[in-house]
C-alpha cells in the first residue's frame, strides 16, 4: 500500500511540474499539398507506425520536394520528408556540377526506402486539340509551385523530351487548383502538370461535370520524344476506376518514383528512436498496406541497390532488413505431412 501511494504521489508531482509521463517525442515529417498522396503517406505512418517508436509524428504540408529537402537538412524537429526521385538526383547533379550550396543541403540525406510511382498529369481543357504528352511543345504551361517536385519533373520531363527548356513566358507555377481555375477559366494555360500518387485526391474528388471541362493527355511511349523521358522517369497506367468521374477508360501515363529520406544522424538518443520507427515500420507494414493509402500496396520492404550518389540510412537500413528477413522466415510455409510421416512418428 505504501508503494502504491508513493507510486501515485510521484505521478501527480510529474503532472504538477508538467513533466509528461510515457510522453511521445514529438518529429515532424514534410510532405506535399494538402490535396496529394505525400500527405496521405505523412499521416498513415504518423497513425498506424510512429505510436508504436514513441514518436508523436506530425505530417505537415509544403511546397514539394524541393522545400522538403532545405527543411529536412535545416529546420529543427523535421526528421523525415518524402522526396521524389528526380529532385533528389538533381541536387546530387548539381553538387558534382560543383554548386557547394546544393552539396552541403543534399550530402548528408539518406534514403529511408523507396515508396511507389507517382503519376505525372498533363490535363488540357476538354476541347484542347492536344491529345498526347509528345503534342505540348511551344504550350503554355504551369509547371508547379517553386521549390515543388511537380516544377521539376514537369521541366525536366519537357527538357528531356524536346532538348530545351520551357519558355520563360510559356511556364506559370500557380499552384495546382489555381492553374486548374485559369485553364479553365480565361485560358490563359493550355496545359497543367499535377503529379501525384493515384487515387489523388484533388482528382478523385472532382464531379462528373468535370468531363465536360479537362481531359488528361496520353503518353505515347514508342514516339522519340516519349522514349527520351524514360531514361528517367517510367511508364505508369492511370486507371479509370482511380477516377471514376473524370475517366472512361485506363490512360497511359508516366510517373516518378518517390522515396522516404532522413537525415544522417549520429546522436544516440535519435539514432535509437530512428531504429524503432524502423522496426516498427516493418512489423505494421501490413496495416499499412490494408489500412492506408492505396499506394501503400506498391510498397515492399525490398531495399533495391540505389543510384551512385544515394546512401541508405544504416541504422534503419540494417533494422528494415532484419525485421524483413525475420518476417520471411516465419511466413515460410510447412510442409504438410504425409499419412506415412505421421503413421511413423516423425509428424504430430
Amino acid at each position: 500500500m505504501a508503494w502504491r501511494l508513493i507510486g501515485a504521489s510521484l505521478v501527480a508531482a510529474a503532472s504538477m511540474f508538467g513533466v509528461a509521463v510515457n510522453a511521445q517525442v514529438p518529429y515532424t515529417i514534410v510532405t506535399a499539398s494538402e490535396r496529394g498522396t505525400y500527405i496521405q503517406i505523412g499521416r498513415d505512418i504518423g497513425k498506424f507506425v510512429a505510436p508504436a517508436a514513441g514518436v508523436e509524428l506530425t505530417a505537415v504540408p509544403s511546397a514539394g520536394s524541393a522545400e522538403n529537402v532545405r527543411r529536412l537538412r535545416y529546420e529543427p524537429g523535421v526528421k523525415f520528408a518524402l522526396v521524389q526521385s528526380d529532385v533528389y538526383q538533381a541536387f546530387l547533379d548539381l553538387d558534382k556540377g560543383g554548386n557547394a550550396e546544393a552539396g552541403a543541403l543534399i550530402r548528408p540525406l539518406r534514403v529511408i526506402m523507396p515508396l511507389y510511382n507517382e503519376e505525372i498529369y498533363f490535363i488540357v481543357r476538354a476541347n484542347s486539340d492536344l491529345q498526347f504528352v509528345h503534342e505540348i511543345k511551344g504550350a503554355k504551361i504551369n509547371v508547379g509551385p517553386l521549390l515543388s517536385g511537380t516544377a521539376m519533373s514537369a521541366t525536366t520531363l519537357y527538357r528531356q523530351m524536346f532538348d530545351a527548356p520551357i519558355a520563360e513566358n510559356n511556364a506559370s507555377f500557380l499552384s495546382n487548383e489555381e492553374a486548374l481555375i485559369k485553364l479553365t477559366g480565361d485560358k490563359g494555360i493550355d496545359v497543367v502538370v499535377v503529379v501525384a500518387g493515384q487515387p489523388a485526391k484533388l482528382l478523385a474528388d472532382m464531379k462528373p461535370e468535370a468531363r465536360a471541362l479537362i481531359k488528361l493527355l496520353k503518353f505515347d511511349a514508342s514516339k522519340p520524344e516519349s522514349q527520351a523521358a524514360l531514361k528517367t522517369y517510367f511508364p505508369a497506367v492511370v486507371r479509370a476506376t482511380s477516377y471514376p468521374n473524370l475517366l472512361a477508360e485506363d490512360v497511359p501515363g508516366i510517373a516518378v518514383k518517390a522515396f522516404l529520406v532522413t537525415y544522417d544522424y549520429a546522436l544516440g538518443t535519435t539514432v535509437s528512436h530512428l531504429r524503432k520507427v524502423a522496426r516498427s515500420l516493418c512489423q505494421n507494414f501490413s496495416t499499412l498496406q490494408a489500412s492506408g493509402h492505396p499506394k501503400w500496396r506498391e510498397v515492399d520492404l525490398t531495399l533495391p541497390p540505389l543510384g551512385r550518389g544515394w546512401r541508405y540510412y544504416p541504422p534503419m537500413e540494417s533494422e528494415i532488413r532484419r525485421c524483413s528477413a525475420e518476417q520471411q522466415r516465419v511466413a515460410v510455409p510447412v510442409k504438410a505431412c504425409t499419412q506415412e510421416e505421421r503413421i511413423l512418428g516423425f509428424c504430430k
